[in-house]
């Protein structure tokens, strides 16, 4: 239900724009006067959330533009989503086998590709847990452990691993992550944890020479005595860059890293902020992708289009159609994404990311503002006419400089510096940057090349070219 509905509301939103860009189009090419009333036009397919009503512009060029770009917003949306949606899914499958045990039970966690596997013996309250894990450096740490009051990292109970500095060979060691640890007023010091710790151990896995420097993982081994009738516990596990002596030093503080949490139930399985950090999880993915598309690729394209291809007179009328429909489209998608940020922002309150959320909203102001400029543009021979150009031509190239910026900060947020996504990403804006650069330098040449002609023509050194048809030949 909810897709059928993005549906009609993609494909109201898109015949909207195109009967507004369509009727604007004619209106300039029969050269009609300004007194025409924008808003006071028929209504068109028109979404549930729009009320107002746009002529109705009828003709086999609209029929195929519409049908291009319906198409073209739903294949691009579908993919999106289908590719999107199944990211729990493609993930590794959690395994409850290790060398040494077996467990009964075992899930993927939300965030750095971990797992847990577990087994509870309900006679004894005895829970046998094993967590897999895997270093970001050398001299990292790997550390899992147990809140026994809140889904928190102040007061918990933790087991965490890393390099001896003297010998090198992997250590487990107990802390209490206490709340002057996370202000960084005093550093982690192991100490005994004042929870029922019956045994624990850790070790590499990924083969006969796995070492933390080829990226081998860690599987990290507790059992822990609960409290009677208490089957539901706080997971809390994090991954830190170095240790300093035998003190880790603090994670990273990216989302990913400050949303490695979970609560769940070592009878049944069930987890009861699971569901929502998968959401979420999911909700990153697509609010990264469509704004990085949209306000990234999207909205630079359509500025290219307005540049390079309006002075071209083979081209014609068809740069204002292509720069309108990316444009539309581009702010169509970043909508789409910047609602999602919001909501993420409502299932997250205690990560705020002021700096990209403040360069979100003002990238979100300019494309609004650029995408309205149609309903208020002057006449060609209106008076303020230039104004509006130098307005139009500001506003879009301070919202496609700020989209660039708030997309790399997107990437940083996301832990996602050093992913494929943003290689791809940067991939191609690359290939933008050098068609734009390509076209900038044959733009400037053709230019040069028409003063040079024009200054030699006014000083007589070319002759004047005439497009008079030649006399008719003489006949005698």
């Amino acid at each position: 239900m909810i897709m059928a509905w993005l549906q009609r509301q993609a494909e109201g939103v898109t015949a909207l724009w195109m009967d507004i860009i369509i009727f604007e189009f004619d209106n300039q090419k029969a050269n009609t006067n300004d007194n025409v009333p924008l808003l006071a036009l028929p209504n068109a397919h028109t979404p549930d959330c729009l009320s107002f009503k746009v002529k109705d512009v009828k003709g086999k060029r609209k029929a195929i533009v519409m049908k291009s770009i319906r198409g073209m917003s739903m294949v691009v949306l579908y993919l999106f989503l289908v590719w999107c949606l199944p990211q729990t899914a493609l993930s590794s499958r959690c395994t409850t086998e290790t060398a040494t045990k077996r467990f009964e039970k075992c899930m993927n966690l939300a965030t750095q590709q971990a797992s847990i596997a577990w087994t509870f013996h309900p006679h004894n309250s005895t829970l046998e847990l094993v967590f897999f894990g895997s270093f970001i450096s050398p001299s990292g740490w790997v550390g899992w452990g147990i809140n026994p009051t809140s889904p928190e990292m102040s007061g918990t109970r933790a087991l965490i691993a890393f390099p001896d500095p003297n010998s090198g060979q992997i250590v487990l060691l107990p802390y209490i992550l206490d709340p002057t640890v996370k202000l960084q007023k005093a550093p982690l010091l192991s100490r005994p944890l004042d929870i029922h710790l019956l045994s624990s151990t850790a070790a590499m896995y990924g083969g006969k020479m796995a070492t933390v420097h080829n990226g081998a993982g860690i599987e990290m081994y507790g059992s822990i005595k609960l409290e009677s009738n208490k089957t539901k516990i706080h997971l809390v596990w994090n991954r830190g860059l170095y240790v300093q002596g035998y003190s880790p030093t603090i994670h990273p503080t990216t989302s990913e890293d400050l949303s490695s949490i979970a609560t769940f139930d070592v009878v049944s399985g069930s987890s009861g902020s699971g569901g929502q950090q998968t959401d979420v999880t999911r909700l990153r993915v697509i609010h990264g992708m469509l704004n990085a598309i949209s306000w990234g690729i999207l909205l630079p394209m359509g500025a290219m289009t307005a540049r390079y291809l309006r002075h071209i007179q083979a081209v014609g009328p068809a740069w204002f159609y292509a720069h309108a429909v990316i444009q539309v489209f581009g702010f169509v998608l970043g909508t789409v994404g910047f609602v999602i940020g919001i909501r993420l922002g409502q299932l997250w309150p205690g990560v705020q990311y002021r700096l990209h959320g403040k360069l979100g909203i003002s990238v979100f102001c300019l494309g609004a503002l650029q995408t309205l400029a149609l309903l208020f543009r002057p006449n060609t021979r209106n008076k303020f006419r230039k104004y509006w150009k130098s307005y139009h031509h500001f506003v879009g190239y301070s919202c496609v400089v700020l989209s660039f910026v708030n997309v790399f900060q997107g990437f940083q947020v996301m832990g996602a510096s050093r992913s494929y996504a943003k290689f791809s990403y940067c991939l191609a804006l690359s290939t933008l940057i050098g068609v734009s650069i390509a076209f900038e330098v044959n733009s400037w040449v053709l230019f040069c090349r028409k003063s040079k002609e024009d200054r030699m023509r006014r000083e007589g050194l070319i002759a004047t070219t005439s497009h008079k048809p030649p006399p008719p030949p003489l006949h005698t």
